[in-house]
């Protein structure tokens, strides 16, 4: 990351250093360092590891396509609380989800809803617990309203 950025680079001691403290924000063993990269991990391992990637690398967006599947309730903890160790004034997270349950961890600038490619819906967290009491449906509903005075 520094040589693309033009900066000095990080001695290993350095980076060992901030690796460690990256892993103790998502509850990781230290012996993860010496493992190789999404090798013999479990997929709430796999998940953390995305996230010590991102928290890393630091980049200006990260897009987190379904971070939350197949994950128990402590990892998905854990990693909420590793994307809001990351999210801040100079970068940004897109997060596509179809369950409102991370949302419990976190608390999202704006929810767009997305269907056939399309936004068709957005608002505040409120939006999540909306659609996680009356479903997807309701939405196609309201459009189909919609589309049909238009007509």
């Amino acid at each position: 990351k520094n040589k693309y950025l033009g900066l000095d680079k990080v001695n290993s001691a350095e980076f060992i250093k901030m690796i460690k403290k990256k892993l103790t924000i998502l509850d990781l063993d230290q012996s993860f360092i010496r493992r190789a990269v999404n090798e013999n991990l479990s997929g709430g391992e796999k998940k953390k590891m995305e996230i010590l990637q991102m928290l890393v690398l630091e980049p200006k967006l990260s897009i987190l396509d379904e971070t939350d599947s197949g994950l128990d309730i402590d990892a998905l903890q854990i990693v909420a609380k590793g994307v809001k160790n990351f999210h801040n004034n100079t970068n940004s997270v897109m997060l596509v989800t179809h369950y409102q349950r991370i949302l419990n961890h976190l608390t999202p600038d704006y929810i767009h809803v997305l269907m056939d490619g399309k936004i068709v819906k957005s608002g505040d967290k409120s939006l999540s617990l909306e659609l996680e009491s009356k479903g997807y449906e309701w939405i196609r509903e309201t459009i189909s309203k919609k589309s049909s005075r238009i007509n």
